[in-house]
């Protein structure tokens, strides 16, 4: 039943452009980083294309390979973190805006079975995008001939980009909720707009590590120096957010109505 449910979610993404949008926007953060490499390498010659060369130095970016890898991180980390609550509204929230929710939650499948499916869905589509934009990385590192670019800093970039998308995954249940809840698109990315902000103030505070939401960025360094390793109350708090994620999820849709 699970196998039948996930084949027919996964069918539903050939009839959408939604996953060759969601890659491209993510595409663009190694092209533009790139760009700016470029800039700091060679600011004369940029300066005669009005990239203001000067200006780009001054932002302490360094055309070399961890300086490179270190933004990138920050980019999944953030705009990774936005991107893939668009990716759960999406999926859970379709049934709404096409009209099927009501074939879904009347047919004789436990309603549980769905909220897997689909999480799996957008794990994969996650996953797949991240790995995606890694080559893409790797390949424009390799191209510009970055220094420091090593086997072992590709595969510490790697490990980092998965470390940060897999935290992020582990708050898409909650948005999940609120999509299923609200019945909508809109409602779930503005929460997750919302968390994201509210997670890089509190990540200025020394409740950091205890809000789901400011762990990414205390750990990728975009709100202070960046940590190795995570203490063990985050990895608590994200555990229970997963769980509580999923499990309310399910309950909304268990005892949801059909009013289409």
């Amino acid at each position: 039943m699970f196998a039948a449910v996930f084949t027919s979610e996964l069918g539903k993404l050939r009839r959408t452009l939604a996953p060759w949008v969601t890659l491209g926007s993510l595409m663009t953060g190694p092209l533009f980083l790139a760009l700016f490499m470029w800039i700091v390498s060679d600011p004369g010659r940029a300066a005669q294309f009005g990239l203001l060369g000067t200006k780009a130095s001054l932002s302490g970016i360094e055309a070399n390979w961890a300086s490179y890898a270190s933004y990138l991180t920050l980019m999944i980390g953030l705009g990774g973190t936005l991107l893939l609550a668009f990716i759960a509204a999406y999926v859970f929230g379709r049934e709404y805006s096409d009209g099927t929710a009501k074939v879904m939650l009347t047919l004789p499948v436990p309603r549980r079975v769905f909220v897997a499916a689909k999480l799996l869905v957008v794990a994969l589509w996650w996953l797949l995008i991240v790995a995606v934009v890694y080559v893409e990385a790797l390949t424009v590192g390799l191209g510009m001939r970055l220094p420091g670019i090593t086997g072992t800093a590709a595969g510490a970039l790697l490990g980092n980009l998965l470390l940060v998308a897999g935290i992020s995954y582990l708050l898409a249940p909650m948005v999940a909720l609120v999509t299923v809840w609200s019945r909508g698109y809109l409602a779930p990315v503005g929460f997750a707009l919302g968390m994201l902000l509210l997670g890089n103030v509190i990540g200025h505070t020394g409740w950091a590590a205890w809000f789901p939401w400011s762990i990414v960025p205390i750990l990728i360094g975009s709100v202070s120096a960046p940590i190795e390793t995570l203490p063990l109350g985050s990895l608590i708090v994200l555990a229970a957010t997963f769980v509580a994620g999923i499990a309310a999820t399910m309950w909304q849709l268990q005892t949801a109505d059909v009013n289409q």
